[in-house]
């Protein structure tokens, strides 16, 4: 048996920064590897999105697929059971990749 604990890549929308630092922390508390979006606009910060470029979303979505390769299985932060387009591509790799997936809302 390995000593190596459990890691989790969290997947969501960024516009529940709030919720996925809260699962973030909860899961780091209970002793797991959290690989989690990179960059994270601030709740305040409501132009977040003009302040990336498309290459660098394209980058930072690439980047996080390797998150999902390098987990044990992912959770998807969707409050109120959403799910968007990203968030529905990162699941869709995850499952073809047979990383299991859970959600904190029912769908």
């Amino acid at each position: 048996m390995s000593d190596r604990p459990e890691i989790v890549c969290i997947c969501g929308s960024t516009r529940f920064v709030d919720e996925m630092s809260a699962a973030n922390r909860e899961l780091t508390f209970a002793g797991v590897i959290v690989l989690a979006p990179g960059v994270l606009p601030r709740a305040e910060d409501h132009a977040a999105d003009e302040l990336i470029t498309e290459e660098q979303k394209a980058a930072l979505s690439a980047l996080h697929l390797r998150k999902i390769d390098l987990a044990d299985r992912v959770l998807v932060v969707n409050p109120g059971g959403y799910v968007g387009d990203s968030t529905s591509r990162e699941i869709a790799y995850a499952r073809t990749t047979g990383k299991p997936v859970s959600f904190t809302h029912p769908l």
